[in-house]
């Protein structure tokens, strides 16, 4: 069986926007949008991101995603 995030872009937009949210929340939602069939769009996403946090933010949470040490 295969699970596949649904509006990818708008889940991630909010979790990026709960003040609550971690950084390891967000990239667990990313590496899922990473593996769906929607194309979200990144810019904006990524955008998001570094006005929450920082650019170097964005890179852990690409890496975690990626690697899916996000999952552990």
């Amino acid at each position: 069986m295969e699970i596949e995030m649904v509006n990818c872009f708008d889940t991630i937009m909010q979790i990026i926007k709960d003040k609550k949210a971690t950084k390891k929340s967000v990239a667990k939602a990313y590496a899922f949008a990473l593996r769906s069939s929607e194309n979200p769009d990144w810019k904006i996403i990524n955008n998001a991101i570094i006005k929450r946090w920082s650019i170097r933010a964005l890179e852990d949470i690409t890496n975690m995603a990626w690697s899916g040490s996000c999952f552990k």
